[in-house]
């Protein structure tokens, strides 16, 4: 007769434990679990033998199938590039133009420009191109050098006011408030606002007139829409680079900021510039 306590209620046997009165019921686990825990354990010692997995000082255990995710993964990127080589090639050997009006061409560009766009103009020009104070939206119809495909390239490849490359476009605003007063600056602030809108003192705007003709009109133009090959913005669209309001524009007149592009020819390569170009140019507001 087995001495072991058995539970009453459950007719149980108890390991011997006791706590408080409480005893514990001897349930063993099932013995499926049991052999699928010895199963788990074989296969990670399997596991460790096959693949890299033992951490050394170094290095780690290269398995006696010699595996590595690095490497697979490499052979992967080989081959993408492999496939990509046809298309790169094409697209060095043609100019924008044919690389837009080709289909197949012009979707690899988009494509490969998307990528580069994330990496390399983003981070001024946002995830989507729509830009920010100081950073043109590129999905507008407002260029400040043109907005046709080989004005983008240009100025993607050359850059703007970047002094590292000679072909970069070139072109500032002189600071006017050493040349006019503050009420000279006050009353063209006003009436490049009311090129748009309504202007806080009609009369202030209409003196301004004058004074913008006089000093603004050269590079603006005297409708003051802007002219392409000096970079001088279209003052009657609506879109402000540097901020909206009279006394934003005051302050521009006064002292204007210039902005500054590198030039990425050199560090993306002529292939990458014109994937850029036409990947720009399908947003929507390449002319």
């Amino acid at each position: 007769m087995s001495d072991k306590h058995v539970d009453e209620l459950s007719g149980v046997e108890t390991t011997g434990h006791e706590w408080d009165g409480i005893r514990e019921l001897n349930n063993p686990m099932p013995r499926w679990w049991v052999w699928t825990f010895y199963a788990t354990i074989l296969w990670a010692v399997g596991y460790a033998v096959a693949y890299p997995s033992i951490p050394m000082i170094k290095d780690t255990t290269k398995g006696i199938l010699g595996f590595s995710s690095r490497a697979e993964l490499q052979q992967e990127v080989d081959h993408a590039s492999l496939a990509q080589t046809k298309f790169k090639d094409l697209i060095a050997g043609k100019t924008v133009q044919e690389i837009d009006a080709n289909p197949s061409l012009r979707e690899f560009a988009i494509a490969g420009g998307a990528s580069a766009f994330k990496v390399n103009c983003a981070p001024c020009h946002g995830s989507g191109a729509t830009g920010g104070p100081g950073f043109p939206n590129l999905n507008d119809d407002d260029w400040l050098w043109g907005g046709d495909l080989d004005a983008i390239q240009h100025t993607i490849a050359h850059g703007v006011r970047f002094d590292a490359d000679t072909d970069t476009h070139v072109s500032e605003m002189p600071a006017f408030r050493d040349i006019l007063d503050a009420t000279q600056i006050k009353q063209v602030a006003s009436y490049v606002w009311s090129l748009t809108n309504g202007p806080s003192d009609p009369a202030l705007a209409e003196a301004g007139k004058q004074v913008f003709l006089d000093n603004c009109a050269a590079c603006h133009g005297d409708d003051g829409k802007g002219k392409l090959d000096m970079g001088a913005p279209n003052l009657a669209d609506a879109i402000w680079l540097k901020g909206r309001g009279e006394e934003a524009i005051a302050r521009q007149v006064a002292a204007p900021k210039h902005g500054v592009m590198p030039a990425w020819s050199a560090r993306l390569g002529e292939t990458t510039v014109k994937e850029l170009t036409v990947f720009v140019h399908s947003l929507g507001g390449g002319k």
